[in-house]
């Protein structure tokens, strides 16, 4: 209950903020027309400011600095998802580190923010509010202050018009534009990695090694039991580590797309094969899937520190558990590094391109940024796709500190106070490859990319506005059912009664606006 009471104050918080200051977080709407009317009309006025501000500067743009007077400082805020929490001395010696590199090439410095991740979507939140950044790093899946939630509240800047000519627009394809966008604008600038979605089953190698586990035997989660068994006589805390998130809409991907990018709305989706609008809650396979988790439960295989969300983003990198979760990419021995010890994969679903997996890590400029400011952002990003040991210093931190490069030049990354990875930093293209990593890692994701399908889905973007209290009512159950359905928290006799009162709350809520609402858009957009 405490995250939703948080996440009620900080949306009224940002409407405040919106009225005042031409700035809203968490996808809050103001009920009041005046209010949303001049959010709105400030920020069209900022991006017709920048428009201008791009015409003006066009010529004048060159590689050689201006006078030290002309440098726009711009605040940087990301998120840290390898170390529990960032050392604040090394990220500032990174950020001296960086604006001592760049200060000859580009007009820009930057003071960075490092996040940790548990704290990161409330104080980025926060931070909006206050007008504190110019370039946030988010996601698609990210809660409140996720791509969803950004453009319905106006908080992010329309690079349309400013990134054609660029280096940073350069860096891509055109397809890698046109996925990303919102509304057929471009508010986000993708991070060049896995740009389609899939899962897999991820192992410890060590005890794949011990009880000779045949992984390829793994098709389904059922298939798992044997190994859970294995790890629940040894003993292991988290025979399956569901990492304390809600996996239906992960696990059963290849059945629907949940064009929302956000477990807390996993209760509508498109069934890929009616290619129709779904109430998934009264799916067999919910129910499937939520009598599995609780009788794993039940059996000891999921522990209750993940429903009540005690485990914590670093659990990975213990040996108290044996199978989880991980999103596939071309090359998942980055995971090794990620959790500190070699890991297994095995696929569990297939890959799918659809409209917010191009968005799974990007950056976004603030709506409140001046036009300055917003290419000073599009300048650094640009720079930082571009130039191999910025996107080096950004990722991995200090060379000689942080990491080191090996004899085949890749990196081998030894500190404990800054480190980042590839997916949520620059791109693939440009950053150097770790150690145990291919040293072809950019040709791999291409191939990667191009060899996914295609979602009937793919390209549409829902508008909650018309029906957002019901919306956000519902979102309200799923944290009160849903999550605790999903990682084991009902006893298995329990499972059907509380699916039960789970879709009798939704439509409390106002549910059956809400599948209408979803339903008559997507029909319209077919």
């Amino acid at each position: 209950m405490k995250r939703k009471t948080t996440s009620k104050v900080l949306a009224t918080a940002l409407v405040a903020a919106m009225t005042m200051g031409m700035l809203a977080g968490c996808g809050a709407q103001e009920a009041v027309d005046t209010a949303a009317d001049t959010a709105t009309e400030a920020v069209e006025e900022v991006a017709d400011a920048a428009a201008d501000a791009v015409e003006e500067v066009a010529d004048a743009a060159t590689e050689a600095p201006a006078a030290s007077g002309d440098t726009v400082e711009i605040s940087v805020y990301r998120c840290t998802f390898n170390l529990a929490s960032p050392d604040e001395a090394q990220v500032t010696k990174v950020q001296d580190a960086i604006n001592d590199y760049i200060k000859d090439k580009i007009n820009v410095q930057i003071k960075l923010t490092d996040i940790g991740s548990g704290e990161y979507t409330e104080k980025a939140n926060l931070a909006l509010a206050s007008n504190e950044i110019n370039l946030l790093w988010t996601a698609s899946w990210e809660g409140t202050i996720g791509t969803n939630d950004l453009v319905p509240a106006n908080a992010v800047y329309d690079l349309t018009d400013l990134l054609p000519g660029t280096d940073l627009y350069a860096s891509m394809d055109e397809g890698q534009w046109e996925a990303s966008k919102y509304n057929g604008k471009n508010y986000f600038v993708p991070v060049y990695k896995d740009n389609v979605e899939g899962y897999d089953f991820m192992f410890r190698q060590d005890l794949i090694d011990e009880y000779g586990w045949d992984i390829t035997s793994v098709k389904t989660l059922k298939d798992l039991e044997p190994m859970l068994a294995d790890a629940a006589d040894a003993g292991l805390k988290y025979p399956f580590l569901t990492q304390k998130t809600a996996m239906f809409y992960r696990w059963y991907i290849n059945d629907f797309d949940f064009f929302t990018a956000n477990a807390s709305s996993n209760f509508v989706a498109v069934d890929r094969k009616s290619n129709t609008v779904v109430d998934t809650i009264l799916t067999p396979q919910y129910k499937e899937f939520c009598t599995l988790m609780a009788d794993w439960a039940d059996k000891g295989y999921i522990s209750e520190d993940d429903y009540t969300k005690t485990t914590t983003d670093t659990t990975t990198q213990t040996q108290d558990w044996a199978v989880s979760w991980w999103t596939d990419i071309p090359v998942n021995d980055e995971a090794d590094a990620r959790y500190g010890q070699d890991v297994t994969m095995q696929p569990a679903t297939d890959r799918w391109a659809h409209s917010t997996s191009a968005l799974g890590s990007c950056y976004c400029v603030t709506a409140t940024s001046t036009p300055e400011q917003a290419k000073a952002c599009v300048d650094f990003l640009g720079l930082m796709y571009t130039d191999s040991k910025l996107a080096d210093l950004y990722t991995f931190g200090i060379e000689g500190e942080d990491f080191t490069y090996d004899a085949n030049g890749q990196v081998d990354q030894t500190s404990e106070k800054y480190n980042h990875s590839m997916w949520e930093s620059a791109s693939a293209t440009i950053v150097t490859p770790l150690a145990n990593e291919p040293a072809n890692k950019a040709d791999l994701y291409k191939d990667f990319n191009g060899s996914a399908n295609t979602s009937c889905a793919a390209g549409f973007r829902f508008d909650p506005s018309p029906v957002e209290a019901q919306y956000s009512a519902c979102m309200e159950k799923f944290e009160e059912y849903g999550f605790i359905l999903e990682n084991g928290g009902v006893a298995a006799a329990d499972v059907e009664s509380t699916i039960e009162a789970y879709q009798a709350a939704l439509d409390e809520a106002g549910y059956q606006d809400v599948i209408a609402e979803f339903t008559a858009q997507y029909d319209a957009w077919k």
